[in-house]
């Protein structure tokens, strides 16, 4: 069984910077592209980031483009966002896994990010 565990996360004003890392434990996470949710009070869960198994390759949400970078370091199976230029709307619970519903494994805690305006 794969666990997930988020953190990082912080209170930070407006245009301040977090990073953020997900460390993954049971499972060596190397071969599968990861990304990086976040959920907002009252909103849905919504993707912000992705990264490929060998770093390569990444995505990210429009909302986040140029302000947050994602990344790997498959020798300690852990993934991390860097976020710069925070906004009081990036404010969430952050999260880490794969994109597939059917094959995610089971949610972290999440790591709480608050931005004050």
């Amino acid at each position: 069984q794969v666990q997930l565990v988020e953190s990082g996360g912080g209170l930070v004003q407006a245009g301040g910077s977090l990073r953020l890392s997900c460390a993954a434990s049971g499972r060596t996470i190397s071969s599968y592209t990861m990304y990086w949710y976040r959920q907002a009070p009252g909103k849905e869960r919504e993707w912000v980031a992705g990264v490929s198994g060998s770093g390569g390759s990444t995505y990210y949400a429009d909302s986040v483009k140029g302000r947050f970078t994602i990344s790997r370091d498959n020798a300690k199976n852990t993934v991390y966002l860097q976020m710069n230029s925070l906004k009081p709307e990036d404010t969430a619970i952050y999260y880490c896994n794969l994109w597939a519903e059917a094959l995610r494994w089971p949610w972290g805690q999440g790591t709480q990010v608050t931005v004050s305006s």
